[in-house]
This record gives structure tokens, C-alpha cells and sequence, in this order.
């Protein structure tokens, strides 16, 4: 799991800022999948930036099967969800 972040950096030509969650789904055959937060257009400042979240699947030898962006959001935003108070 400690080679996703190099393997997406090198992936999406992007710096991940973050890994925000990790798992080991029962359907994934022992292997992991990870939530990654990257750097998708750096502004100034920095609060404007927009940032990505990754998902990545990894086998259990740690080589990257699947990524995805499932959300794109600036660095400033609020997020209800993360924060229980979804509708």
C-alpha cells in the first residue's frame, strides 16, 4: 500500500497531497484499495486550488490494478459529507 501514492504521482504527472483512506475489500482478492487526495491545479493562493480524490485498487503485491477520480473540489470547500451533516 506505501506504493500508491509514487504509482498514481506517476500515473496522473500530479503530487499527492494525502491518503485519505485505505481498506481491504473481501471481493479484492487480499489486495487494497486506497483513497488519494491530489494536487489537480495549484493556484494562488493556495486556498483556491482544486484538489482530486483517487481511488486506487492495488493487488496484494502492491501493484496498481485501477484508479479513478471520483471527486474534484477546490482546497477551501466546505464538505458536509465528511462531516456527518449530509441531507
Amino acid at each position: 500500500m506505501g506504493r500508491a501514492p509514487r504509482q498514481m504521482e506517476e500515473l496522473f504527472g500530479k503530487p499527492v497531497e494525502a491518503v485519505s483512506g485505505f481498506g481491504r475489500p473481501e471481493d479484492n482478492g487480499g489486495g487494497w484499495t486506497v483513497t488519494l487526495e491530489l494536487l489537480e491545479l495549484p493556484r494562488i493562493p493556495d486556498t483556491t486550488s482544486l484538489l482530486g480524490t483517487y481511488e486506487a485498487t492495488l493487488y496484494a503485491d502492491g501493484n496498481l490494478v485501477d484508479a479513478r477520480r471520483v471527486r474534484r473540489y477546490p482546497r477551501n470547500q466546505y464538505d458536509p459529507i465528511q462531516r456527518g451533516e449530509d441531507s
